[in-house]
C-alpha cells in the first residue's frame, strides 16, 4: 500500500459520513431543494478560484518541469472540465461568475480555503501541496461513485448532470494521473513529514465534510 493510499484508507470513515449528509442524502434521491443547491454552486465557485491559487503556489515553488506539468493539469482540469457543468447550473439559476465574486466565502469554505493554502505554503514541497489538493479530487470520485452505485435513481433527479460528472471515466483516469504523481512526490518522506501530510490530508478531508454540511443550509445573498 502506498503512502497515500495509507491516507485515503484512514481518511473513508470521514468521506463516508460525508456520503450521509442531508445535502448528499438529498441529491441521491432528488429531494434537495435548489435553493440549497444554487448555493453550493455559488460557494463551489468561490472555493475552485482559492483552490486554483494552491497549484499557481506549487507551480511557482515547483522543483521541475514535470511538477509544473502536474499542477498545470490540475488547473486545466477545474477550468475547463468542472467549469463546464458548474456553469450549466449557473445558467439555469440566472446566475453569472460576475455576480458570484464579489461574494464572501462562507465560514466554513473560508477555513478550508486558508488550511489549504497554508499548507501549501509552509509545506517543503510537491508532497504537502498535493495532500492538500488531493482530499477534494479523491473524495468527489469516491463519493459520487458510491452514490450511484447505492442510489441509481439518482440518474433521474435534477442533480444527475453533476453526479455524473465525478463518477464516469474521464474523472476516474486523471485521478489517477494525479495519484501516480503524489506517490512519487511522497517517496522517501523523512518520518516527521509523513506525518504533517497525514495530517493535512486528514484535515482537508474533514473540511470537505464540513463543506458538504454547510451546503445543506441555503445562502442568504443570492
Amino acid at each position: 500500500m502506498t503512502f497515500l493510499e495509507e491516507c485515503i484508507q484512514d481518511s473513508l470513515p470521514i468521506w463516508e459520513r460525508c456520503l450521509d449528509t442531508d445535502f448528499l442524502r438529498g441529491v441521491a434521491d432528488g429531494t434537495l431543494s435548489e435553493e440549497c443547491f444554487k448555493g453550493y454552486i455559488v460557494d463551489d465557485s468561490l472555493y475552485l478560484r482559492e483552490y486554483a491559487k494552491v497549484f499557481a503556489w506549487g507551480m511557482l515553488h515547483a522543483q521541475d518541469m514535470a511538477e509544473i506539468r502536474n499542477y498545470y493539469s490540475l488547473l486545466s482540469f477545474v477550468n475547463e472540465s468542472e467549469d463546464a457543468t458548474r456553469l450549466y447550473y449557473l445558467k439555469r439559476y440566472g446566475i453569472t461568475d460576475r455576480d458570484i465574486q464579489p461574494l464572501p466565502l462562507r465560514p466554513e469554505n473560508r477555513a478550508y480555503v486558508d488550511t489549504m493554502l497554508k499548507a501549501a505554503q509552509e509545506g517543503e514541497g510537491a508532497a504537502e501541496c498535493m495532500m492538500a489538493c488531493l482530499p477534494c479530487m479523491l473524495s468527489y470520485g469516491w463519493i459520487f461513485g458510491e452514490l450511484i452505485r447505492r442510489s441509481p435513481q439518482v440518474e433521474h433527479t435534477p442533480y444527475w448532470p453533476f453526479v455524473r460528472d465525478y463518477a464516469g471515466n474521464r474523472y476516474e483516469a486523471i485521478c489517477s494521473s494525479w495519484s501516480s504523481f503524489t506517490d512519487q512526490a511522497c517517496q522517501d518522506l523523512s518520518p516527521q513529514r509523513q506525518a504533517k501530510c497525514r495530517e493535512i490530508f486528514h484535515a482537508c478531508s474533514l473540511h470537505e465534510l464540513h463543506f458538504w454540511e454547510m451546503s445543506a443550509r441555503p445562502r442568504t445573498d443570492l
